[in-house]
Protein backbone atom coordinates (compact mmCIF):
# COMPACT_ATOMS: atom_id res chain seq x y z
CA UNK A 1 0.00 0.00 0.00
CA UNK A 2 1.31 3.22 -0.67
CA UNK A 3 0.80 6.38 1.64
CA UNK A 4 -0.67 9.76 1.26
CA UNK A 5 2.20 11.10 -0.23
CA UNK A 6 3.23 8.63 -2.81
CA UNK A 7 0.61 7.72 -5.55
CA UNK A 8 -1.14 4.16 -4.91
CA UNK A 9 -1.37 3.41 -8.60
CA UNK A 10 1.48 4.37 -11.01
CA UNK A 11 -0.10 5.49 -14.88
CA UNK A 12 0.11 2.68 -17.39
CA UNK A 13 3.58 3.15 -18.77
CA UNK A 14 2.96 4.46 -22.89
CA UNK A 15 -0.08 6.46 -21.36
CA UNK A 16 -0.02 9.79 -19.62
CA UNK A 17 -2.91 11.09 -17.34
CA UNK A 18 -5.10 14.31 -18.06
CA UNK A 19 -6.23 16.48 -14.52
CA UNK A 20 -8.68 18.67 -15.31
CA UNK A 21 -11.14 20.99 -12.75
CA UNK A 22 -14.68 20.59 -11.98
CA UNK A 23 -17.12 22.14 -10.36
CA UNK A 24 -19.35 19.90 -7.72
CA UNK A 25 -22.78 20.63 -6.67
CA UNK A 26 -22.28 22.38 -3.59
CA UNK A 27 -19.72 24.99 -5.23
CA UNK A 28 -16.59 23.37 -4.26
CA UNK A 29 -13.52 22.73 -7.10
CA UNK A 30 -12.28 18.81 -7.34
CA UNK A 31 -9.34 18.27 -9.67
CA UNK A 32 -10.13 15.18 -11.84
CA UNK A 33 -7.73 13.31 -12.99
CA UNK A 34 -8.10 10.92 -16.33
CA UNK A 35 -6.26 9.07 -18.38
CA UNK A 36 -5.26 9.89 -21.67
CA UNK A 37 -4.86 6.88 -24.82
CA UNK A 38 -1.31 6.60 -26.39
CA UNK A 39 -1.11 7.37 -30.08
CA UNK A 40 -2.17 5.53 -32.97
CA UNK A 41 -5.27 5.00 -34.84
CA UNK A 42 -6.41 2.05 -32.71
CA UNK A 43 -7.27 4.39 -29.98
CA UNK A 44 -8.31 7.52 -31.75
CA UNK A 45 -12.15 7.90 -30.09
CA UNK A 46 -15.49 7.97 -31.93
CA UNK A 47 -18.80 8.33 -30.63
CA UNK A 48 -21.33 5.76 -30.24
CA UNK A 49 -25.10 7.04 -28.81
CA UNK A 50 -23.21 9.73 -26.93
CA UNK A 51 -20.49 7.37 -25.32
CA UNK A 52 -16.66 7.45 -26.60
CA UNK A 53 -15.25 4.56 -27.99
CA UNK A 54 -12.23 3.28 -29.72
CA UNK A 55 -10.79 0.04 -31.46
CA UNK A 56 -8.60 -0.77 -28.59
CA UNK A 57 -11.13 -0.43 -26.37
CA UNK A 58 -12.73 -3.52 -24.23
CA UNK A 59 -16.28 -3.38 -25.78
CA UNK A 60 -15.10 -3.01 -29.70
CA UNK A 61 -12.90 -5.93 -28.67
CA UNK A 62 -15.85 -8.22 -27.15
CA UNK A 63 -17.95 -7.09 -30.22
CA UNK A 64 -15.48 -8.36 -32.64
CA UNK A 65 -15.13 -11.43 -30.90
CA UNK A 66 -19.05 -11.79 -30.75
CA UNK A 67 -19.62 -11.28 -34.31
CA UNK A 68 -16.92 -14.01 -34.70
CA UNK A 69 -19.05 -16.64 -32.63
CA UNK A 70 -22.26 -15.01 -34.28
CA UNK A 71 -20.81 -16.34 -37.59
CA UNK A 72 -18.92 -19.60 -36.47
CA UNK A 73 -20.57 -21.20 -33.39
CA UNK A 74 -23.73 -19.91 -33.87
CA UNK A 75 -24.30 -21.32 -37.25
CA UNK A 76 -23.11 -25.07 -35.98
CA UNK A 77 -25.66 -24.09 -33.08
CA UNK A 78 -28.49 -23.53 -35.80
CA UNK A 79 -27.42 -26.26 -37.53
CA UNK A 80 -27.22 -29.29 -34.65
CA UNK A 81 -30.54 -27.44 -32.71
CA UNK A 82 -32.46 -29.05 -36.44
CA UNK A 83 -31.36 -32.46 -35.03
CA UNK A 84 -29.07 -34.84 -36.30
CA UNK A 85 -27.19 -31.81 -38.80
CA UNK A 86 -30.17 -31.12 -40.54
CA UNK A 87 -30.43 -35.29 -41.89
CA UNK A 88 -33.14 -37.73 -40.89
CA UNK A 89 -30.53 -40.27 -40.25
CA UNK A 90 -29.06 -38.78 -36.53
CA UNK A 91 -26.30 -41.78 -36.59
CA UNK A 92 -23.68 -39.26 -38.70
CA UNK A 93 -23.63 -36.17 -36.38
CA UNK A 94 -23.89 -38.98 -33.42
CA UNK A 95 -20.45 -40.16 -34.51
CA UNK A 96 -19.14 -36.63 -35.21
CA UNK A 97 -20.19 -35.25 -31.91
CA UNK A 98 -18.48 -37.62 -30.01
CA UNK A 99 -15.15 -37.10 -32.21
CA UNK A 100 -15.70 -33.35 -31.70
CA UNK A 101 -15.85 -33.27 -28.43
CA UNK A 102 -13.50 -36.15 -27.34
CA UNK A 103 -10.58 -33.73 -29.02
CA UNK A 104 -12.08 -31.00 -27.96
CA UNK A 105 -11.91 -31.97 -24.23
CA UNK A 106 -8.33 -32.65 -24.85
CA UNK A 107 -6.98 -29.89 -26.45
CA UNK A 108 -9.30 -26.94 -24.43
CA UNK A 109 -7.55 -28.68 -21.23
CA UNK A 110 -3.98 -26.68 -22.73
CA UNK A 111 -5.76 -24.18 -25.21
CA UNK A 112 -5.36 -21.19 -22.36
CA UNK A 113 -1.58 -21.96 -22.44
CA UNK A 114 -2.02 -21.73 -26.70
CA UNK A 115 -3.89 -19.06 -26.49
CA UNK A 116 -1.98 -17.20 -24.15
CA UNK A 117 1.36 -18.09 -26.23
CA UNK A 118 0.27 -17.28 -29.46
CA UNK A 119 -2.28 -14.27 -28.74
CA UNK A 120 -6.29 -14.86 -28.85
CA UNK A 121 -6.48 -13.13 -32.56
CA UNK A 122 -4.65 -15.96 -34.20
CA UNK A 123 -5.71 -18.69 -31.43
CA UNK A 124 -9.59 -17.19 -32.64
CA UNK A 125 -8.80 -17.41 -36.34
CA UNK A 126 -7.50 -20.86 -36.54
CA UNK A 127 -10.31 -21.87 -34.23
CA UNK A 128 -13.25 -20.54 -36.73
CA UNK A 129 -11.80 -22.36 -39.86
CA UNK A 130 -12.97 -25.74 -37.81
CA UNK A 131 -16.01 -24.51 -37.82
CA UNK A 132 -15.78 -23.89 -41.67
CA UNK A 133 -14.79 -27.49 -43.06
CA UNK A 134 -17.93 -29.14 -40.63
CA UNK A 135 -20.43 -27.19 -42.69
CA UNK A 136 -19.10 -28.41 -45.68
CA UNK A 137 -18.93 -32.22 -44.68
CA UNK A 138 -22.94 -32.19 -44.40
CA UNK A 139 -23.35 -30.34 -47.61
CA UNK A 140 -20.97 -33.74 -48.73
CA UNK A 141 -23.08 -35.58 -46.98
CA UNK A 142 -25.85 -34.70 -48.57
CA UNK A 143 -24.88 -35.87 -51.88
CA UNK A 144 -22.04 -38.61 -51.19
CA UNK A 145 -23.10 -40.31 -47.77
CA UNK A 146 -19.84 -39.47 -46.57
CA UNK A 147 -20.01 -40.76 -43.09
CA UNK A 148 -16.05 -40.97 -42.45
CA UNK A 149 -15.67 -37.16 -43.86
CA UNK A 150 -18.25 -35.88 -41.46
CA UNK A 151 -16.51 -37.56 -38.36
CA UNK A 152 -13.30 -36.26 -39.49
CA UNK A 153 -14.74 -32.85 -39.44
CA UNK A 154 -16.47 -33.54 -36.26
CA UNK A 155 -12.73 -34.20 -34.73
CA UNK A 156 -11.28 -31.50 -36.11
CA UNK A 157 -13.53 -28.74 -35.04
CA UNK A 158 -12.57 -30.35 -31.73
CA UNK A 159 -9.36 -28.73 -32.17
CA UNK A 160 -10.32 -25.57 -33.57
CA UNK A 161 -13.71 -24.83 -30.67
CA UNK A 162 -11.32 -25.29 -27.89
CA UNK A 163 -8.89 -22.85 -29.22
CA UNK A 164 -11.99 -20.85 -30.30
CA UNK A 165 -13.77 -20.82 -27.27
CA UNK A 166 -10.55 -20.61 -24.96
CA UNK A 167 -9.86 -17.31 -26.51
CA UNK A 168 -13.32 -15.99 -26.23
CA UNK A 169 -13.86 -16.78 -22.41
CA UNK A 170 -10.27 -15.19 -22.18
CA UNK A 171 -11.63 -11.89 -23.29
CA UNK A 172 -14.85 -11.89 -21.97
CA UNK A 173 -13.96 -12.83 -18.89
CA UNK A 174 -10.77 -10.69 -18.47
CA UNK A 175 -11.53 -7.54 -20.51
CA UNK A 176 -14.03 -5.63 -18.40
CA UNK A 177 -14.04 -4.39 -14.90
CA UNK A 178 -15.22 -6.13 -12.20
CA UNK A 179 -18.64 -4.02 -12.41
CA UNK A 180 -19.22 -4.59 -15.70
CA UNK A 181 -18.19 -8.73 -15.67
CA UNK A 182 -22.18 -9.68 -16.27
CA UNK A 183 -23.04 -6.95 -18.80
CA UNK A 184 -20.22 -8.02 -20.94
CA UNK A 185 -21.43 -11.91 -20.70
CA UNK A 186 -24.74 -10.99 -21.51
CA UNK A 187 -23.72 -8.62 -24.25
CA UNK A 188 -21.56 -11.59 -26.18
CA UNK A 189 -24.55 -13.78 -25.23
CA UNK A 190 -26.97 -12.16 -27.39
CA UNK A 191 -24.78 -11.41 -30.15
CA UNK A 192 -23.77 -14.73 -30.25
CA UNK A 193 -27.34 -15.94 -29.92
CA UNK A 194 -28.10 -13.65 -32.70
CA UNK A 195 -26.48 -16.32 -35.04
CA UNK A 196 -28.30 -19.05 -33.94
CA UNK A 197 -31.49 -17.16 -34.44
CA UNK A 198 -30.53 -15.84 -37.84
CA UNK A 199 -29.02 -19.15 -38.78
CA UNK A 200 -32.44 -21.36 -37.69
CA UNK A 201 -34.30 -18.55 -39.73
CA UNK A 202 -32.24 -19.70 -42.86
CA UNK A 203 -33.76 -23.55 -42.60
CA UNK A 204 -36.93 -22.35 -41.15
CA UNK A 205 -37.05 -19.92 -44.62
CA UNK A 206 -35.87 -22.60 -46.92
CA UNK A 207 -37.82 -25.38 -45.53
CA UNK A 208 -41.08 -23.87 -44.56
CA UNK A 209 -43.27 -26.54 -46.60
CA UNK A 210 -40.80 -29.55 -46.54
CA UNK A 211 -41.69 -32.07 -43.54
CA UNK A 212 -39.81 -34.41 -43.86
CA UNK A 213 -36.57 -35.47 -45.49
CA UNK A 214 -32.77 -33.47 -44.76
CA UNK A 215 -32.59 -30.00 -45.02
CA UNK A 216 -31.77 -28.59 -48.49
CA UNK A 217 -28.43 -27.38 -49.84
CA UNK A 218 -28.77 -24.16 -49.65
CA UNK A 219 -29.39 -24.04 -45.73
CA UNK A 220 -25.68 -25.75 -45.67
CA UNK A 221 -24.00 -23.12 -47.88
CA UNK A 222 -25.34 -20.18 -46.40
CA UNK A 223 -23.84 -21.77 -43.25
CA UNK A 224 -20.36 -22.12 -44.91
CA UNK A 225 -20.66 -18.94 -46.25
CA UNK A 226 -21.17 -17.13 -42.90
CA UNK A 227 -18.67 -19.38 -41.08
CA UNK A 228 -15.70 -18.32 -43.65
CA UNK A 229 -16.67 -14.57 -42.81
CA UNK A 230 -16.42 -15.65 -39.09
CA UNK A 231 -12.87 -17.11 -39.46
CA UNK A 232 -11.28 -14.28 -41.49
CA UNK A 233 -12.97 -11.45 -39.37
CA UNK A 234 -11.06 -13.02 -36.30
CA UNK A 235 -8.05 -11.49 -37.45
CA UNK A 236 -8.76 -8.09 -37.13
CA UNK A 237 -8.70 -8.12 -33.38
CA UNK A 238 -6.31 -6.68 -31.26
CA UNK A 239 -3.39 -8.30 -28.97
CA UNK A 240 -4.29 -8.18 -25.80
CA UNK A 241 -1.39 -5.92 -24.39
CA UNK A 242 -2.92 -3.09 -26.87
CA UNK A 243 -6.16 -3.51 -24.94
CA UNK A 244 -7.08 -0.46 -22.98
CA UNK A 245 -9.74 0.23 -21.07
CA UNK A 246 -11.41 3.29 -19.78
CA UNK A 247 -9.52 4.19 -16.69
CA UNK A 248 -6.46 3.55 -18.48
CA UNK A 249 -5.93 -0.06 -16.79
CA UNK A 250 -4.56 -2.77 -19.16
CA UNK A 251 -5.44 -6.63 -19.15
CA UNK A 252 -2.79 -8.54 -16.77
CA UNK A 253 -1.14 -10.93 -18.90
CA UNK A 254 2.86 -12.45 -19.35
CA UNK A 255 4.72 -9.81 -20.70
CA UNK A 256 6.73 -12.62 -21.84
CA UNK A 257 5.05 -15.64 -22.23
CA UNK A 258 7.12 -19.21 -23.02
CA UNK A 259 5.74 -22.95 -23.69
CA UNK A 260 7.31 -23.65 -20.55
CA UNK A 261 5.87 -20.60 -18.76
CA UNK A 262 2.23 -21.17 -19.67
CA UNK A 263 2.08 -24.94 -19.10
CA UNK A 264 3.62 -23.83 -15.60
CA UNK A 265 0.71 -21.86 -15.26
CA UNK A 266 -2.01 -24.25 -16.35
CA UNK A 267 -1.05 -26.46 -13.23
CA UNK A 268 -0.40 -23.06 -11.18
CA UNK A 269 -4.35 -22.17 -11.39
CA UNK A 270 -5.18 -25.69 -9.86
CA UNK A 271 -2.18 -26.06 -7.54
CA UNK A 272 -2.70 -21.98 -5.67
CA UNK A 273 -6.90 -22.84 -5.59
CA UNK A 274 -7.43 -26.42 -5.73
CA UNK A 275 -10.99 -25.96 -4.27
CA UNK A 276 -11.58 -24.82 -7.90
CA UNK A 277 -12.17 -28.10 -8.63
CA UNK A 278 -15.76 -28.30 -6.91
CA UNK A 279 -16.78 -26.33 -10.03
CA UNK A 280 -15.76 -28.68 -12.58
CA UNK A 281 -19.14 -31.34 -12.32
CA UNK A 282 -20.56 -27.73 -13.35
CA UNK A 283 -18.65 -27.85 -16.14
CA UNK A 284 -18.99 -31.14 -17.17
CA UNK A 285 -22.95 -30.60 -17.23
CA UNK A 286 -23.20 -27.35 -19.50
CA UNK A 287 -23.08 -29.32 -22.74
CA UNK A 288 -25.12 -32.45 -21.94
CA UNK A 289 -28.54 -31.13 -22.24
CA UNK A 290 -28.25 -30.45 -25.61
CA UNK A 291 -28.30 -33.82 -26.69
CA UNK A 292 -31.69 -34.87 -25.41
CA UNK A 293 -32.70 -31.31 -26.27
CA UNK A 294 -31.36 -30.85 -29.98
CA UNK A 295 -31.99 -35.18 -30.57
CA UNK A 296 -34.29 -37.25 -28.30
CA UNK A 297 -36.91 -34.00 -28.14
CA UNK A 298 -36.89 -31.56 -31.41
CA UNK A 299 -35.14 -34.04 -33.99
CA UNK A 300 -37.32 -37.44 -32.52
CA UNK A 301 -40.47 -35.43 -32.30
CA UNK A 302 -41.16 -32.84 -34.76
CA UNK A 303 -40.99 -32.84 -38.36
CA UNK A 304 -38.70 -30.53 -40.64
CA UNK A 305 -40.23 -27.22 -40.72
CA UNK A 306 -41.29 -27.27 -36.88
CA UNK A 307 -38.09 -28.53 -35.25
CA UNK A 308 -36.83 -25.48 -37.66
CA UNK A 309 -39.61 -23.72 -35.86
CA UNK A 310 -38.65 -24.93 -32.45
CA UNK A 311 -34.66 -24.11 -32.77
CA UNK A 312 -35.43 -20.51 -33.88
CA UNK A 313 -37.51 -19.46 -30.52
CA UNK A 314 -34.98 -21.58 -28.54
CA UNK A 315 -31.79 -19.17 -29.06
CA UNK A 316 -34.18 -16.54 -28.99
CA UNK A 317 -35.33 -17.56 -25.40
CA UNK A 318 -31.60 -17.64 -24.71
CA UNK A 319 -31.17 -13.70 -25.39
CA UNK A 320 -33.77 -12.93 -23.08
CA UNK A 321 -31.92 -15.66 -20.70
CA UNK A 322 -28.50 -13.22 -20.88
CA UNK A 323 -30.40 -10.27 -20.91
CA UNK A 324 -31.87 -11.11 -17.68
CA UNK A 325 -29.42 -13.03 -15.53
CA UNK A 326 -26.48 -11.13 -17.04
CA UNK A 327 -27.85 -7.72 -15.53
CA UNK A 328 -28.78 -8.64 -12.42
CA UNK A 329 -25.74 -10.60 -11.62
CA UNK A 330 -24.21 -6.68 -12.08
CA UNK A 331 -26.63 -5.35 -9.97
CA UNK A 332 -25.14 -2.52 -8.38
CA UNK A 333 -27.20 -3.03 -4.80
CA UNK A 334 -26.04 -6.20 -3.65
CA UNK A 335 -22.25 -6.96 -2.99
CA UNK A 336 -20.95 -9.43 -5.43
CA UNK A 337 -21.08 -11.80 -2.71
CA UNK A 338 -24.65 -11.39 -2.37
CA UNK A 339 -24.95 -11.51 -5.94
CA UNK A 340 -23.45 -15.15 -6.14
CA UNK A 341 -25.62 -16.36 -3.49
CA UNK A 342 -28.97 -15.53 -5.14
CA UNK A 343 -27.49 -16.35 -8.87
CA UNK A 344 -26.84 -19.75 -7.36
CA UNK A 345 -30.33 -20.24 -5.53
CA UNK A 346 -31.83 -18.97 -8.51
CA UNK A 347 -29.65 -21.51 -10.54
CA UNK A 348 -31.51 -24.66 -8.11
CA UNK A 349 -35.08 -23.46 -8.76
CA UNK A 350 -34.48 -23.17 -12.63
CA UNK A 351 -33.16 -26.44 -12.38
CA UNK A 352 -35.92 -28.32 -10.63
CA UNK A 353 -39.06 -25.78 -12.02
CA UNK A 354 -37.89 -26.28 -15.65
CA UNK A 355 -36.44 -29.58 -15.92
CA UNK A 356 -39.45 -31.09 -13.88
CA UNK A 357 -41.63 -29.51 -16.28
CA UNK A 358 -39.98 -30.94 -19.12
CA UNK A 359 -40.00 -34.53 -17.54
CA UNK A 360 -44.23 -34.49 -16.77
CA UNK A 361 -43.81 -34.28 -21.02
CA UNK A 362 -41.24 -37.28 -21.53
CA UNK A 363 -42.85 -39.83 -19.46
CA UNK A 364 -45.76 -39.19 -22.26
CA UNK A 365 -43.93 -39.62 -25.33
CA UNK A 366 -43.16 -42.91 -27.76
CA UNK A 367 -40.03 -44.68 -27.15
CA UNK A 368 -36.90 -44.73 -29.41
CA UNK A 369 -38.01 -47.74 -31.37
CA UNK A 370 -41.41 -46.36 -32.29
CA UNK A 371 -39.84 -42.55 -33.62
CA UNK A 372 -37.53 -44.42 -35.84
CA UNK A 373 -40.39 -46.40 -38.01
CA UNK A 374 -41.25 -44.41 -41.46
CA UNK A 375 -44.65 -45.20 -40.34
CA UNK A 376 -44.52 -42.87 -37.03
CA UNK A 377 -46.06 -39.16 -37.68
CA UNK A 378 -43.85 -36.46 -36.03
CA UNK A 379 -45.58 -33.51 -34.63
CA UNK A 380 -46.36 -30.47 -36.75
CA UNK A 381 -46.57 -26.84 -35.72
CA UNK A 382 -50.67 -27.08 -37.44
CA UNK A 383 -51.30 -30.03 -34.67
CA UNK A 384 -51.43 -27.40 -31.99
CA UNK A 385 -52.78 -27.88 -28.01
CA UNK A 386 -51.13 -30.13 -26.00
CA UNK A 387 -48.89 -31.89 -29.01
CA UNK A 388 -46.74 -28.42 -30.37
CA UNK A 389 -47.80 -25.46 -28.28
CA UNK A 390 -47.07 -26.90 -24.69
CA UNK A 391 -44.17 -28.35 -26.16
CA UNK A 392 -43.06 -25.55 -27.88
CA UNK A 393 -43.03 -23.43 -24.66
CA UNK A 394 -40.71 -25.95 -22.72
CA UNK A 395 -38.51 -25.89 -25.47
CA UNK A 396 -37.95 -22.47 -25.08
CA UNK A 397 -37.59 -22.60 -21.19
CA UNK A 398 -35.13 -25.03 -21.96
CA UNK A 399 -32.96 -22.27 -23.98
CA UNK A 400 -33.30 -20.07 -21.41
CA UNK A 401 -32.18 -22.28 -18.80
CA UNK A 402 -29.25 -22.92 -21.15
CA UNK A 403 -28.41 -19.17 -21.13
CA UNK A 404 -28.46 -18.71 -17.11
CA UNK A 405 -26.33 -21.75 -16.70
CA UNK A 406 -23.71 -20.51 -18.97
CA UNK A 407 -23.90 -16.77 -17.54
CA UNK A 408 -23.29 -17.85 -14.09
CA UNK A 409 -20.82 -20.40 -14.45
CA UNK A 410 -18.89 -17.86 -16.97
CA UNK A 411 -19.12 -14.79 -13.82
CA UNK A 412 -18.60 -17.42 -11.47
CA UNK A 413 -14.91 -17.76 -13.05
CA UNK A 414 -14.39 -14.29 -13.63
CA UNK A 415 -15.16 -13.43 -9.94
CA UNK A 416 -12.42 -15.67 -9.23
CA UNK A 417 -9.61 -13.43 -11.05
CA UNK A 418 -9.07 -10.26 -13.33
CA UNK A 419 -6.27 -12.40 -14.63
CA UNK A 420 -5.92 -12.60 -18.52
CA UNK A 421 -4.02 -15.21 -18.19
CA UNK A 422 -5.65 -16.91 -15.35
CA UNK A 423 -8.69 -16.48 -16.99
CA UNK A 424 -7.39 -18.42 -20.01
CA UNK A 425 -6.91 -21.34 -18.35
CA UNK A 426 -10.06 -21.27 -16.35
CA UNK A 427 -11.80 -21.02 -19.53
CA UNK A 428 -9.38 -24.41 -21.70
CA UNK A 429 -10.68 -26.07 -18.31
CA UNK A 430 -14.45 -25.38 -19.00
CA UNK A 431 -14.45 -25.98 -22.62
CA UNK A 432 -12.21 -29.04 -21.80
CA UNK A 433 -14.37 -30.55 -19.13
CA UNK A 434 -17.61 -29.10 -20.90
CA UNK A 435 -16.23 -31.34 -23.77
CA UNK A 436 -15.70 -34.39 -21.94
CA UNK A 437 -19.32 -34.40 -20.40
CA UNK A 438 -20.74 -33.82 -24.01
CA UNK A 439 -19.10 -36.84 -25.69
CA UNK A 440 -20.20 -38.93 -23.10
CA UNK A 441 -23.53 -37.97 -23.42
CA UNK A 442 -23.68 -38.41 -27.82
CA UNK A 443 -21.76 -41.46 -27.33
CA UNK A 444 -25.18 -42.18 -25.19
CA UNK A 445 -27.47 -41.31 -28.08
CA UNK A 446 -25.72 -43.09 -30.23
CA UNK A 447 -26.18 -46.14 -28.70
CA UNK A 448 -29.47 -45.42 -28.66
CA UNK A 449 -30.20 -45.17 -25.45
CA UNK A 450 -33.80 -45.05 -23.75
CA UNK A 451 -35.36 -41.22 -24.05
CA UNK A 452 -36.11 -41.45 -20.33
CA UNK A 453 -32.26 -42.64 -19.78
CA UNK A 454 -31.60 -39.72 -21.27
CA UNK A 455 -33.56 -37.34 -19.72
CA UNK A 456 -33.03 -38.73 -16.38
CA UNK A 457 -29.36 -38.48 -16.76
CA UNK A 458 -29.49 -34.83 -18.27
CA UNK A 459 -31.46 -33.80 -15.24
CA UNK A 460 -29.65 -35.70 -12.33
CA UNK A 461 -26.29 -34.50 -13.31
CA UNK A 462 -27.24 -31.01 -13.60
CA UNK A 463 -28.73 -31.56 -9.81
CA UNK A 464 -25.41 -33.02 -8.61
CA UNK A 465 -23.41 -30.70 -10.04
CA UNK A 466 -24.90 -27.40 -8.08
CA UNK A 467 -24.72 -29.62 -4.63
CA UNK A 468 -20.58 -29.62 -5.67
CA UNK A 469 -20.78 -26.23 -6.57
CA UNK A 470 -22.10 -24.93 -3.64
CA UNK A 471 -18.92 -24.15 -0.95
CA UNK A 472 -17.14 -22.75 -4.02
CA UNK A 473 -19.86 -20.18 -4.44
CA UNK A 474 -20.65 -19.70 -0.81
CA UNK A 475 -17.78 -19.54 0.48
CA UNK A 476 -14.85 -18.23 -2.46
CA UNK A 477 -16.41 -15.68 -4.45
CA UNK A 478 -15.18 -12.53 -2.70
CA UNK A 479 -16.70 -9.05 -3.09
CA UNK A 480 -13.59 -7.98 -5.42
CA UNK A 481 -9.92 -9.65 -5.95
CA UNK A 482 -7.03 -7.77 -4.90
CA UNK A 483 -4.75 -6.10 -7.12
CA UNK A 484 -1.78 -8.27 -5.43
CA UNK A 485 -3.48 -11.39 -5.59
CA UNK A 486 -4.28 -11.23 -9.96
CA UNK A 487 -0.12 -9.77 -10.34
CA UNK A 488 1.05 -12.85 -8.50
CA UNK A 489 0.18 -15.34 -11.19
CA UNK A 490 1.88 -13.06 -13.65
CA UNK A 491 4.87 -11.21 -14.06
CA UNK A 492 3.72 -7.57 -14.59
CA UNK A 493 3.91 -5.10 -11.92
CA UNK A 494 1.21 -2.30 -10.92
CA UNK A 495 2.59 0.01 -13.08
CA UNK A 496 2.30 -2.33 -16.48
CA UNK A 497 -1.24 -2.55 -15.86
CA UNK A 498 -2.64 0.11 -13.46
CA UNK A 499 -4.54 2.92 -15.00
CA UNK A 500 -6.43 6.16 -12.72
CA UNK A 501 -8.35 3.51 -11.22
CA UNK A 502 -6.35 1.10 -10.49
CA UNK A 503 -6.06 -1.90 -12.69
CA UNK A 504 -9.63 -4.33 -12.88
CA UNK A 505 -11.54 -0.82 -12.23
CA UNK A 506 -10.62 -2.03 -8.21
CA UNK A 507 -11.06 1.06 -6.10
CA UNK A 508 -8.05 2.36 -4.77
CA UNK A 509 -6.68 3.08 -0.84
CA UNK A 510 -8.21 6.06 0.48
CA UNK A 511 -5.06 8.13 0.04
CA UNK A 512 -5.54 8.10 -3.81
CA UNK A 513 -9.11 9.95 -3.24
CA UNK A 514 -7.62 12.73 -1.04
CA UNK A 515 -8.33 11.18 1.94
CA UNK A 516 -11.30 12.66 4.25
CA UNK A 517 -11.10 15.83 2.72
CA UNK A 518 -11.76 14.88 -1.04
CA UNK A 519 -9.01 17.53 -2.35
CA UNK A 520 -7.89 15.10 -5.41
CA UNK A 521 -9.48 12.71 -6.97
CA UNK A 522 -8.45 9.74 -9.30
CA UNK A 523 -10.57 8.49 -11.34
Amino acid sequence: MADEKQPAVAPVSDATNEAREVTSKDGSHEEITTPTRPPGWQYKGFKVFGHELWYASPIVQLLLVSLVCFMCPGMYNALSGLGGGGQVDHSAQDDASTALYSTFAVVAFFSGSIANKLGVRLTLSFGGLGYVIYIASFLSYNHNQNHGFVVFAGALLGVCAGLLWTAQGTIMMSYPTEDMKGRYISWFWIIFNLGAVIGSLIPLGQNINKVAGPVTDGTYVGFLVLTLIGAVLALMLCDVGKVQREDGSKVIMMKNPSWITEFKGLFETITSAPWVILLFPMFFASNTFYTYQSNDMNGSQFNTRTRALNNTLYWLAQIFGAVIVGYALDFAGARRSIRAKGSFIALIVLTFAIWGGGWAWQKDQQPREVTEMDEFVKVDWTDGGRKFVGPMFLYMFYGFYDAAWQTCIYWYMGALSNSGRKAANLAGFYKGIQSAGAAVFWRLDGLKKPFDTMFGATWGLLGGALLFAAPVIWMKIQDTVPLEEDLRFSDETVSDVAGAQGAAGQPQPEAVHGGKEGAKEVV
